[in-house]
Order: C-alpha cells, then structure tokens, then sequence
C-alpha cells in the first residue's frame, strides 16, 4: 500500500501508466470489449485489469494521469450502435469523473473507428463494467515543472 495513490491502481498499471508519454492512448474498456485481443497490438502488448465498475477505475485513473489539453479528441466515449447522440448512464458517470479533473466533454466516436484507435492505443485497461459501452479512451497529457 502506498500513501497517496488510489489502492486500487495495481503495480501493472501504475508502470504503464508512468512509462506512457504525452499524446500516448490509454483505453479504459468494459468487460465485454475484446481487451486482450486488441491489447495484443497495444505498445505495452498484454491487457491490464481493475475489476472495479468503470467510474471508479476512472476515477482512480485521474488522480495520477493528467488528460492532454492541446487536442479536441483528448477524451472519448464509445458510441452506441446507430444512436450516435444517446448518453448512457455509465456515460454520464465517466463523465462526471472527466469533468471533476477539469477535462473535456467527451467525443463519440463510431464502434469500429473506437476499435481502431484502441489498437493504436499504449494500453488498454479492461474493468469489470457490465454495461454496456463503457468503453473510453483518454490521451495522456503533461505534468507541467514546478514552479521556482
């Protein structure tokens, strides 16, 4: 256990998160997604896992990776199937947690087009989200110097 970092961000997760540099993808997928065989042709090559609802890996996932700010597509939501505009419920709750570090609304991008950014994605963390579309891509950003 490690003083300020959320418990349930593992050691896997933690490395990939840290070795990630800026503009790099993380997907942060539910557990329908084809994690391990789109995490197959990540960088990183294996899945990763939290088997906590979707949200509360967010969150977690928020309280150490900054989201990228000189991009419109920083955040991204799959869509549902011929219904582009729907929000769904898990929807709203990533969003809640994007919207709490000050991050964008988050972009729809059609199925397909998801799956294709997903497998040039650094990583992919798959939840125990059984929702469906809780699928969700962030860029990461950067840690700005302190100030002195």
């Amino acid at each position: 256990m490690l003083k300020g970092i959320d418990p349930i961000l593992n050691a896997d997760v933690l490395y990939a998160l840290r070795a990630m540099g800026h503009g790099d993808d993380l997907i942060i997928a539910d557990t329908n997604f084809p994690s391990d065989s789109v995490a197959r042709q990540t960088v990183l090559g294996e899945v990763l896992r939290i088997d906590r609802p979707v949200a509360e890996v967010m969150r977690a996932v928020l309280s150490v990776y900054p989201i990228d700010t000189f991009v419109d597509d920083a955040a991204a939501r799959m869509e549902v199937v011929d219904e582009p505009d729907t929000i769904l419920p898990v929807m709203e709750e990533v969003q809640a947690e994007v919207s709490r570090v000050e991050g964008p609304i988050l972009l729809g991008i059609e199925r397909y087009a998801f799956y294709d950014r997903a497998k040039q994605a650094y990583a992919v963390i798959q939840t125990g989200e059984r929702r469906f579309y809780g699928c969700f891509a962030l860029r990461k950003g950067v840690v700005p110097p302190d100030e002195g």
